[in-house]
């Protein structure tokens, strides 16, 4: 008898201790931590994705979740999102960091996925390496894990296809200023997770938390540090002591709401127009709010995609460039940026090329047209029986090595896709209406395109 009552005090005694461990805990934890939403219905901000009718809440609404990719910069609410999808729909949820997580903890999140339905939330998942990747594959495609990864960097480049296929990527934008405000002020008010039971929080002035949602730039992880600091502290909630919180995070330029975007959009439409100082003054503003790698894609889109067969030889250059870039990092790749900017604003611009795969995709799309079988493989026993191959003449056939026989499908021949319409493509336009010629000798030359067509704002009268 006295060894039972022994154990229920233990036991008791330890209950204590847990909850005890539990209280200091929750007071150390960050604002931003402690205010992540429980439900869907309490995420802030992403309404192109969350709310009636939106992909998320109708996945919510189904109790079925896709494997999802949430693409986008900090501190606007990736692993928020993916917590309250999980209590939304009574998974469980399981953190994993791709950076640093070793994989005998995917091992174990998988082993329970075995057990229970899971949401397995991977942070950085750009960096998970191969090994993990494979791991991940079977269990992301047969639907026994519900992933969601997080990322900063853009996943058309830096995730593996294979993984990237079988994830919807969902680009989540910077928070509004009225969004960051919402985020505060229930902060201010919540006495179970938030700052609602200190005294300070009740008499913070309007204007200066105007002024902290003004200098975040859509960050509410960043904001919510700042007005933990200010609060508890009972410093003055002033514009000097809310920089002093901020230090580095935040810009000290005010973009205003959507501003990231915004500026990703001047410092494009600044290149494609070559106009050198605006370029440099957009660029100027991601610089200063640490956005090297948004400057460094634009530059990367912006080479195919404006500039083209126009100046080909820029490139390699351009490209080996931007590695540099990446390699050094702020301070010194500013540098860098600044030397290519200015190559890409004053090279020739041409985007016949961009304009050609968006006109053929169009074409693509349809289905009453069919490839020639003089093109189709052949390279299989019973091919040609099937007309496969047969009949193809290929350029190295003649002295010339110049084509002698059209490819398009019947009933297209004088479809044209690549239409050359600048100077600096005075030798592809040549070269493509001679090829014309030589395949399709009743097909109509090439004539410049309206300006709508190229893809360009027609002057305005």
């Amino acid at each position: 008898m006295t060894e039972q009552l022994s154990l229920l005090n233990g036991a008791a005694d330890s209950n204590h201790h847990e909850q005890a461990h539990h209280q200091s805990l929750k007071s150390v934890q960050p604002l931003a931590y402690r205010m992540r939403p429980r439900k869907i219905e309490e995420v802030i901000g992403q309404t192109d994705l969350i709310g009636d009718g939106k992909p998320i809440s109708m996945m919510v609404a189904a109790n079925t979740l896709s494997s999802m990719l949430l693409y986008g910069p900090p501190g606007i609410g990736k692993t928020s999102i993916a917590q309250a999808l999980a209590g939304s729909t009574n998974r469980r949820f399981i953190y994993f960091n791709a950076a640093n997580g070793p994989k005998a903890d995917l091992q174990n999140a998988l082993a329970v996925a075995n057990t229970e339905p899971i949401v397995l939330f991977v942070d950085e998942i750009h960096r998970l390496d191969h090994p993990k990747v494979d791991l991940l594959l079977a269990s992301v495609e047969d639907g026994s894990v519900t992933l969601i990864g997080a990322t900063t960097e853009n996943p058309f480049i830096n995730l593996p296809p294979a993984l990237r296929s079988r994830m919807v990527i969902y680009e989540l934008k910077p928070l509004t200023k009225d969004e960051i405000l919402t985020g505060l002020k229930h902060a201010l008010t919540d006495t179970d997770r938030g700052l609602g039971h200190y005294e300070t929080a009740k008499k913070i002035d309007d204007a200066k938390l105007n002024y902290l949602a003004d200098r975040t730039n859509g960050d509410l992880r960043l904001a919510l540090s700042s007005l933990e600091i200010l609060v508890k502290s009972g410093a003055p909630f002033d514009e000097e002591h809310i920089d002093a919180t901020l230090g580095a995070g935040a810009s000290k330029i005010d973009n205003g709401e959507d501003g990231h975007y915004d500026t990703i959009a001047w410092y494009c439409e600044a290149i494609k127009s070559s106009d050198v100082n605006a370029a440099l003054l957009a660029l100027g503003v991601l610089l200063n709010g640490n956005d090297m790698e948004s400057a460094i894609r634009r530059i990367e889109v912006g080479l195919f995609e404006d500039i083209g067969v126009a100046n080909m030889k820029l490139w390699t250059p351009v490209i080996d460039a931007l590695q540099v870039a990446r390699d050094v990092g702020l301070p010194k790749a500013q540098s860098v940026l600044s030397a290519v900017t200015v190559a890409t604003c004053l090279s020739p611009k041409a985007n016949a090329s961009t304009k050609a795969i968006e006109f053929a995709r169009k074409d693509a799309a349809k289905d009453d047209w069919r490839q020639p079988d003089m093109t189709r493989d052949m390279h299989y026993k019973g091919a040609l029986s099937l007309g496969h191959g047969v009949g193809f003449v290929s350029a190295h056939q003649f002295p010339e090595h110049f084509w002698g026989q059209g490819l398009m499908p019947k009933g297209m021949e004088n479809k044209t896709y690549y239409r050359p319409d600048t100077k600096a493509e005075a030798k592809f336009r040549q070269i493509n209406d001679g090829l014309r010629a030589k395949m399709y000798p009743n097909a109509p030359k090439t004539k410049p395109l309206p300006a709508d067509e190229r893809g360009c704002e027609p002057k305005k009268s």
